[in-house]
C-alpha cells in the first residue's frame, strides 16, 4: 500500500506562484512515473505533467513555459511549480503515481488539493 500525501494548495491571484508537493510513503515500494492531474468543475480530470524516474517529463499544452514537475532524489516526492497562474487554472490538483509494492505495480491518486487562481 502507498499513499500519497499532497500539500501546497490555496488561494492567489492571477500572476502568482504556488508549489504543490506530494509525497509518497509506504513499505517496500518504488514508484516510476509519478504526476499531477487536475479537475475543475464540469470538466474531466486532465494530466497537467509527468515525470519518469529517469527524469522525462511530459506537459500539457496549456501549463508549458509556466510549469514545472520535479522530483527529490530519492524518487519518493513529486512537485510542481506553478508559475503565472491563470484563472483558467482554478481546479483540485490531483497526486499520482505508478508504484510497485509486493510484485505489483499499481496506480495511486492523492485525495486533491484545491488550487483558486482569482482574476
Amino acid at each position: 500500500q502507498v499513499q500519497l500525501v499532497e500539500s501546497g494548495g490555496g488561494l492567489v491571484q492571477a500572476g502568482g506562484s504556488l508549489r504543490l508537493s506530494c509525497a509518497a510513503s509506504g513499505s517496500g515500494f518504488s514508484c516510476n512515473t509519478m504526476g499531477w492531474y487536475r479537475q475543475a468543475p464540469g470538466k474531466q480530470r486532465e494530466l497537467v505533467a509527468a515525470i519518469t524516474r529517469g527524469g522525462t517529463t511530459n506537459y500539457a499544452d496549456f501549463v508549458k513555459g509556466r510549469f514545472t514537475i520535479s522530483r527529490d532524489n530519492a524518487n519518493t516526492t513529486v512537485y510542481l511549480q506553478m508559475n503565472n497562474l491563470k484563472p483558467e487554472d482554478t481546479a483540485v490538483y490531483y497526486c499520482n503515481a505508478d508504484c510497485w509494492t509486493r510484485a505489483r505495480m499499481r496506480n495511486y491518486w492523492g485525495q486533491g488539493t484545491q488550487v483558486t487562481v482569482s482574476s
